[in-house]
């Protein structure tokens, strides 16, 4: 499912629908410089280098993909969805604006893979600095808890 996000504050989450925590996001100094995920319980954002409108491409699966050959960076973290409803939305998005997918109950491994892409095909800021990329969002089922893996670790400096 491909997805056009306001990824205002250079970032967007995917969330259990009843998932919601005050607190920082998860957002560590590691999170921030090598990660680029975030992860909370039933919670994972996603940093972008832009604060614009991005493309993401979500994808359910039975097992884990092959790794994208052109990504340039690649990012695994496990995300719960107790409920079995999974929202996609930007930080300033209302109510009601965010995307929604069902999938059944339970933990997932999510692979978040950077594509350098051209802009979107809807209205983007040109005013603001950074790369565009397509962030792709592999999901399939994930019986054990696992850490945070960087795949592939991109550029230092990425997002201008």
């Amino acid at each position: 499912m491909r997805l056009v996000i306001h990824a205002d504050q250079r970032q967007f989450s995917l969330r259990d629908k009843t998932a919601w925590l005050p607190g920082d996001g998860g957002w560590s100094d590691e999170a921030v410089t090598s990660h680029r995920v975030a992860v909370e319980p039933s919670s994972l954002a996603v940093a972008t280098a832009r604060s614009d409108f991005v493309e993401t491409d979500l994808t359910l699966h039975a097992a884990g993909p092959p790794v994208l050959a052109d990504a340039e960076h690649v990012v695994e973290a496990d995300l719960t969805v107790p409920s079995g409803r999974l929202t996609v939305a930007g930080p300033a998005d209302y109510p009601g604006q965010e995307h929604v997918l069902g999938l059944a109950p339970g933990r997932y491994r999510v692979r978040v893979s950077y594509v350098e892409s051209e802009p979107p095909a809807t209205t983007w800021n040109e005013h603001e600095y950074g790369e565009h990329y397509r962030y792709v969002v592999d999901l399939w089922p994930s019986a054990e808890p696992r850490p945070v893996t960087v795949v592939r670790q991109g550029a230092a400096v990425w997002d201008g």
